[in-house]
């Protein structure tokens, strides 16, 4: 089985995997941030970078998605292959800090990828406000982070939202802002108890 977390950057992706993975013995995948050759220059300077690291993040998640594909374990995954595509990647165009030369190549490289994988068997998006987000990044005190501009968390909002608008998917959307499941143990239960009615039901079954 396969739960993957989406949200903006600072919505508590990271987070929720590691508390998810301990809570359920699942097995956690991680975003590969830290060791990510190109971020660091894309805050920089995005548009001589957002090819690069667009690219980069895509062949690491369709690795990914192809292992989780072949699991035998419940893996739950922190960031999904689908923002890469409908949100970073537009953002990055819609802001004139990717061609569309390349931005048109890149769409037709998911397009390709997208067509040998499926949905993950239940999407978890983290919705989140600017004010949130940004004191959720200055929290954790990335320094390539300091640079982040606050057009760019918010064209990634918009995009957030109008993509979950349209998922066809099993999806359970919480609130970020006021579910801290980081802070508060009983707000964790909350989204454990969703995730259980999404993925098992409301009732156990007969005999249990």
């Amino acid at each position: 089985m396969h739960v993957a977390i989406a949200g903006n950057i600072g919505s508590g992706k990271t987070t929720l995997t590691r508390l998810l993975a301990a809570h359920y013995g699942w097995t956690p995948k991680y975003e590969s941030v830290d060791f990510n050759p190109y971020l660091a220059d894309f805050y920089q300077d995005m548009a001589r970078w957002s090819f690069n690291l667009q690219i980069y993040f895509l062949n690491k998640r369709f690795k990914d998605v192809v292992e989780i594909s072949h699991s035998k374990e419940v893996i739950v995954q922190d960031r999904t292959i689908y923002e890469d595509a409908r949100i970073f990647a537009p953002n990055l165009h819609d802001m004139g800090l990717m061609s569309s030369r390349d931005f048109e190549n890149y769409s037709d490289l998911f397009d390709l990828m997208m067509s040998l994988v499926g949905n993950p068997d239940l999407l978890i998006y983290l919705r989140s406000s600017i004010p949130n987000l940004i004191a959720q990044i200055q929290k954790r005190g990335r320094d390539y982070e300091k640079t982040i501009r606050i057009d760019y968390l918010t064209g990634l909002n918009e995009k957030y939202e109008k993509w979950i608008s349209g998922y066809t998917g099993k999806l359970l959307v919480i609130d970020a802002d006021k579910i801290k499941f980081g802070d508060r143990p009983e707000d964790f239960e909350k989204v454990t108890d969703m995730i259980d009615a999404e993925l098992y039901g409301l009732f156990p079954a007969a005999g249990d």
